[in-house]
């Protein structure tokens, strides 16, 4: 119940005397010792069981039940069946587990099941939970705790039920995050850095460093990492990457993954199939946002940045297509509006507020997760790239007697699709412009090809680090590999750039600064517009 570092002796007669007198009961005092610093005069009613330490610095009041089996794993193994509940790509969690290895993991079983099984394996084994009460924690009017590794300064107040599970703090002295609040019931998790507050219900999660579940957020077979933040609805078999955002009741988030996201009120997702069961996922990349009532019909794939509106019931796939509007038609089609959100001056607010927002920073935490924030990026520049080329193709095409254009099961407007070449040019050269008005173009090598990118749960890297870093023969290797890709960003960026732009796009820097402040403007009238509106009803609204 304390930390190794402390030094323990059996009770002497007159201590378990004292301990008698203060209410406290045992069927055999000689399994339990004392350090020199434990107070005696403040261990009131308590019954004792089996082989306990008491240390010198925990709070422990008015709890039912606080219950270590020997050999209890403390949630450390739990098996995790993230986007497919049957179990196909599950997760086992252990501490340090960080978003990367966890999309590796479940975005790629054969690999994991096959490949790398035994090196995950070993890590686990390895990773051994401390059976104890650490330092300075706190536990207050709690309901039953058994088989909880709690760690240093961590605070548990209220909690209802709470059942093979790691309490994990690595923060600096005095900066714990780690806290368990009102009625929480978990069993089988790993709370790392984290919070579980007001009523969460958890079932076989980890919730990693900055993430919070609260106001009766339901939870089961999920992952939460860095600075999610869950309120009011349901996860199922979700894998929450970095700031995953819900705040609304009646909002179901099942069977995907998502990344800097922001679910709209009675969001909703469906993943099964009659025949075979909840078989269905999908992928919502980096910061989608939906509307209120939104649903989607999985498997589906969403595009960067994109808003989701209405009802999708054709599984669309517009990851060809980011910053885009997506409208449910009455059917439940999918009416895309590429390159839409780029107009929105939302979405540099939000560049800027993530990092701004990021929990883990002022408390000197080991930070597992490695995040490129950036909104233009060699991932959603190359796709904007790509998506000009399809659209050229589409626009050749004559259009469906209702004057839609079709592309993989979803509508197009020629006007849209023509508008969208605009956009997404704007958008290329002010990322251009951002990367190389001081120092250039960089020079290009003879034959060099550009890397494909790859968003791994909030890290961008090329495909072939991941592919090496996938080689390696340790956990530790891997997230090293990791580390590199986000320490060398910039300048895998800059090799990027040099591959990927011909002389098309090499432009002056005098057009490409025209180019990006057209962007600018284009923003700054979008801004312009909503305060006025937010003006315009705040005049309705006054007395």
């Amino acid at each position: 119940m304390t930390t190794s570092t402390q030094k323990y002796k059996p009770l002497r007669w007159w201590e378990i005397r004292r301990l008698e007198d203060n209410g406290c009961v045992s069927d055999d005092w000689s399994r339990i010792q004392i350090s020199e610093g434990t107070d005696l005069r403040r261990i009131r009613n308590v019954r004792f069981a089996g082989d306990i330490r008491i240390g010198s610095d925990v709070t422990i009041e008015n709890v039912s039940l606080l219950e270590m089996e020997p050999e209890a794993p403390c949630g450390v193994g739990t098996e995790v069946c993230v986007f497919d509940e049957t179990g196909s790509r599950s997760v086992r969690i252990y501490p340090g587990l960080s978003a990367q290895m966890a999309m590796l993991i479940a975005r790629d079983p054969a690999w994991a099941q096959n490949v790398a099984k035994d090196t995950i394996e070993n890590h686990i084994h390895s990773s051994e939970p401390a059976r104890a009460i650490g330092d300075g924690a706190v536990i207050r009017n709690c309901g039953e705790i058994i088989n909880v590794s709690i760690g240093p300064e961590v605070r548990i107040e209220g909690a209802l039920n709470l059942r093979n599970g790691s309490l994990i703090n690595n923060a600096a002295l005095g900066r714990a995050l780690t806290r368990i609040g009102a009625g929480v019931n978990a069993e089988n998790f790993i709370i790392e850095d984290g919070v579980a507050d007001s009523g969460a219900i958890i079932r076989n999660c980890y919730i990693g460093q900055g993430a919070s579940l609260e106001k009766g957020f339901t939870a089961h077979d999920s992952l939460f990492f860095s600075n999610c933040s869950l309120e009011n609805g349901e996860a199922c078999a979700l894998f929450a990457g970095p700031y995953t955002v819900s705040m609304h009741k009646s909002t179901l988030l099942i069977g995907c993954q998502t990344s800097f996201m922001n679910a709209g009120s009675g969001t909703n997702q469906s993943n099964h199939m009659y025949k075979l069961g909840p078989v269905h996922w999908g992928i919502l990349e980096r910061g989608v946002k939906t509307s209120s009532d939104s649903y989607l019909m999985l498997g589906a794939k969403i595009g960067a940045f994109s808003l989701l509106m209405g009802q999708h019931k054709t599984h669309p796939d517009s990851s060809e297509f980011p910053f885009s509007y997506l409208f449910g038609d009455d059917r439940g089609a999918t009416v895309v509006v590429p390159g839409a959100m780029l107009r929105s001056c939302g979405l540099l607010r939000d560049e800027k507020k993530w990092p701004a927002r990021d929990r883990r920073q002022k408390r000197k935490l080991p930070l597992h997760d490695r995040i490129i924030f950036d909104v233009l990026n060699p991932l959603t520049v190359d796709a904007m790239l790509n998506a000009i080329d399809v659209i050229n193709g589409l626009l050749t095409r004559p259009a469906d007697d209702d004057r839609f254009l079709r592309y993989k099961g979803m509508k197009f407007t020629r006007a849209s699709l023509e508008r969208a070449i605009y956009l997404y040019r704007l958008a290329i050269y002010k990322y251009l412009h951002l990367h190389t008005a001081e120092n250039g173009f960089p020079p290009r090598e003879p034959g060099s090809e550009a890397a494909q990118w790859i968003d791994v749960a909030g890290l961008l890297i090329p495909r072939p680090m991941l592919f090496k870093a996938m080689e390696k023969g340790s956990v530790e290797e891997i997230e090293e590999d990791f580390g590199h890709a986000w320490r060398h960003y910039e300048n895998l960026q800059r090799a990027w750039i040099a591959a990927r732009f011909n002389d098309d796009w090499r432009r002056s820097p005098e057009v490409i600064a025209d180019y990006a402040a057209e962007f600018d403007r284009m923003v700054d009238d979008d801004r312009r517009k909503y305060l006025a509106d937010l003006a315009d009803q705040n005049n309705m609204l006054r007395l």
